[in-house]
């Protein structure tokens, strides 16, 4: 994830279900309630892009959801364990390796290095929850783009409110005709956008002309 033109930095609410597994509706109760709010949140969350996601975010959401799912930790014990977890990390379900026995949360106790329950304090042995590095994988897949979508413009309702963007990006259509407007060539262009390619910027350009015969 070193290339910064591949790095995605924010994630919406969509992404975040693609790469998790949480649902819009789960991510809306935890934001409300308090469990788990988005690390770029509005005051008004009813406006556009009010939530926007942290890539540490995404570790943390992708591991309740392996908690819950894959393991059926209840919510109820998922808060209790936040609480105490939130002595020693402000972000503890992305910052501390957890591990999971009998649908209770443990960590390894920092005084002693002991495995122990995360609520009731009991030591354990048990196998360590990881899952930071299946989130980087995922979030560059998601930054990557399929080639059938150079050249193809889209319009999705979280993306760009709804604009037409090039497909696969959050590039939208108007700002490469603004570029085009002013005087810049396609490969200006190219160089303010580099994830895009030459037919992406020919799509946009067709697709405002096709609108405007329209």
């Amino acid at each position: 994830m070193d290339d910064p033109a591949n790095v995605v930095t924010g994630f919406t609410a969509e992404q975040v279900t693609k790469l998790t597994g949480l649902t819009m509706a789960q991510l809306a109760y935890w934001d409300r309630s308090g469990f788990f709010c988005p690390y770029y949140a509005a005051p008004n969350r009813r406006s556009p892009y009010s939530r926007i996601y942290s890539f540490k975010d995404v570790v943390g959401l992708r591991t309740l959801s392996v908690l819950k799912g894959g393991y059926n930790v209840s919510l109820p014990h998922l808060r209790e364990a936040a609480k105490e977890l939130s002595k020693y990390s402000k972000t503890p379900w992305s910052d501390i390796k957890l591990k999971v026995w009998n649908r209770k949360v443990h960590f390894d106790e920092p005084e002693t290095g002991k495995t122990r329950g995360v609520v009731d304090g009991q030591y354990v042995l048990l196998p360590i929850i990881d899952v930071i590095e299946d989130m980087r994988r995922q979030t560059e897949a998601l930054a990557r783009r399929e080639p059938a979508q150079f050249g193809q413009v889209e319009q999705h309702r979280y993306v760009s409110h709804n604009a037409p963007v090039i497909a696969g990006t959050r590039v939208p259509v108007a700002s490469i005709v603004r570029l085009s407007e002013d005087g810049y060539s396609p490969e200006d262009i190219l160089q303010e956008y580099p994830r895009l390619t030459r037919t992406d910027v020919e799509a946009a350009l067709h697709y405002k002309k096709a609108n405007k015969a329209a």
